[in-house]
């Protein structure tokens, strides 16, 4: 690990703490002794099923982004946003099979958005569900 203070290639391992999907260090640099923190994720490769066939990564930062969007000027914790994240892609992770259509994904973040948000929810899903007129809108309000 390089430090990002100094630069030099070496530092050691002060503390490991593990959670469930990552591992937390407490490094401090051999030569300037300032000590710094990394975090370290699991990666599982995940290939996301497009509508139109496609196949690309499954991206952490597109799910993420997404999430930012609906939820903006929201009165929404960044922590809670952060955890719906992470609950999302454990819940993908989880999953038997390493290709996910898009369409769970949606499934997914529209979930856990109404359970979260009702305005954020609906944001997402005008988008996510590509509504047409105020008709469409008005009938995923009913549901």
């Amino acid at each position: 690990m390089i430090c990002p203070y100094c630069s030099h290639p070496e530092t050691k391992v002060l503390d490991s703490r593990e959670s469930e999907d990552m591992v937390r260090r407490r490094r401090e640099c051999l030569k300037c002794e300032k000590r710094f923190t990394t975090y370290e994720r699991v990666e599982i490769d995940l290939t996301v099923i497009k509508k139109d066939g496609r196949r690309e990564q499954f991206s952490r930062e597109k799910l993420k982004t997404g999430i930012i969007k609906a939820t903006q000027k929201r009165p929404i914790e960044t922590e809670k946003i952060e955890n719906t994240v992470n609950e999302i892609e454990q819940e993908l992770r989880n999953l038997k099979s390493h290709e996910i259509p898009s369409k769970k994904i949606g499934d997914k973040v529209m979930k856990k958005l109404k359970d979260l948000d009702n305005i954020s929810y609906i944001r997402f899903a005008s988008v996510y569900k590509d509504f047409r007129d105020i008709d469409d809108l008005v009938e995923v309000l009913k549901k």
